[in-house]
């Protein structure tokens, strides 16, 4: 299968010689022409770090980046960003703010009548050719975005990197603005990077989703792959936004503090394994001598969520809007019948 790019057993560290000190730790992941990947994680993971490294912005420790088959990085050799034709589009957009929109879409260009061509219907695709003499300072958030994004994809490059390009943007011109950049990519046969730290929109748009923790890759698959089967539990409660509890081995069963759990009798796990569900698989109520506390309630339009703790764990719990509890309550958590769970590392999945 053709790739247009290729990560290998990237590793890279900012201050050598210390131990520990790896930013990036053997990344290996592929990007197939025409697909929008998206690079999911925390901050400080190493997300923009490995956006820098595809970019030519700084040289590897270990491994390579390959570009069409050809090697465009490695420990001894660097081709320099100008050469790659890759296109970016910065955070804050970076726009010249002495140029106007036209001048800052066709400032990589050659001013051949094809490369005009290509700008102009650029412009119209990306709906700001009224603005093309405006300069930066007099474009909303969302316009300057797409000026970004349009002087990226000007010189006819085939792969695009977006560093949390709406991030800044209010909600609604950010969901208008994701949703349109696959058709916006499909339209110049192009293929994109984009770093988020945001699951929803990492799975909303994306082919494919590398999720980064701590400089490593924790799951690299399909937005379905990755929901209906999550390599472990930090893509469960990052990516995934599921309650988490650890199993205990008590008089011949498996339970957690808020029940015992149906397996079937051969059922053997290990005492590090954890038990996953969503927030509607559990309930709460109050009670006063109850061992679980109120510590948030958050409205969704149809129902609550509140976070409950105990022993320093944390569980969420979607409920009617006529349930009246309090930060500072005292409640009890329990599971629903025939609601799923899952238990990790074993995948195995049962009902309560």
């Amino acid at each position: 299968m053709n790739t247009e790019l290729e990560v290998c057993n990237l590793w890279h560290e900012f201050k050598p010689n210390q131990n520990n000190n790896w930013v990036l730790k053997d990344i290996n992941f592929s990007l197939r022409p025409g697909e929008l990947v998206g690079l999911l994680g925390p901050s400080g993971c190493g997300k923009t770090t490995l956006l820098r490294l595809i970019a030519g912005f700084d040289k590897p420790k270990r491994g390579l980046i390959k570009r069409n088959g050809q090697i465009i990085s490695d420990n001894h050799f660097i081709l320099s960003p100008e050469r790659r034709q890759i296109g970016m589009v910065f955070q804050d957009y970076a726009l010249f703010p002495h140029l106007n929109v036209w001048d800052n879409v066709c400032f990589g260009i050659n001013k051949k009548e094809q490369s005009i061509k290509r700008a102009i219907w650029l412009l119209n695709l990306l709906d700001i050719y009224e603005f093309k003499n405006r300069y930066p300072h007099e474009l909303s958030g969302g316009q300057s975005q797409r000026v970004a994004l349009a002087r990226a994809l000007a010189p006819g490059t085939s792969l695009v990197l977006l560093d949390e390009p709406f991030c800044s943007l209010d909600v609604e011109v950010r969901s208008r603005l994701r949703s349109k950049l696959s058709s916006v990519l499909k339209s110049c046969s192009a293929s994109a990077i984009l770093v988020t730290h945001d699951p929803h929109e990492a799975l909303a748009i994306c082919d494919r989703v590398a999720v980064l923790r701590r400089g490593e890759i924790q799951q690299y698959s399909t937005p379905f792959e990755m929901v209906s089967s999550p390599s472990n539990d930090f893509i469960c409660q990052f990516v995934l936004q599921k309650n988490i509890l650890p199993i205990r081995y008590i008089n011949d069963s498996y339970s957690t503090f808020i029940g015992q759990l149906n397996f079937f009798a051969e059922t053997s796990i290990s005492t590090k394994s954890v038990c996953i569900f969503d927030k509607n698989a559990i309930s709460i109520h109050a009670g006063k001598n109850e061992s679980f506390t109120v510590i948030s309630r958050e409205y969704r339009i149809n129902h609550y969520v509140y976070t409950v703790v105990r022993d320093g764990i944390e569980l969420r719990s979607e409920m009617s809007l006529d349930t009246h509890l309090s930060i500072g309550d005292k409640c009890k958590v329990s599971t629903i019948k025939e609601k799923k769970f899952l238990v990790l590392p074993e995948n195995i999945k049962s009902n309560f």
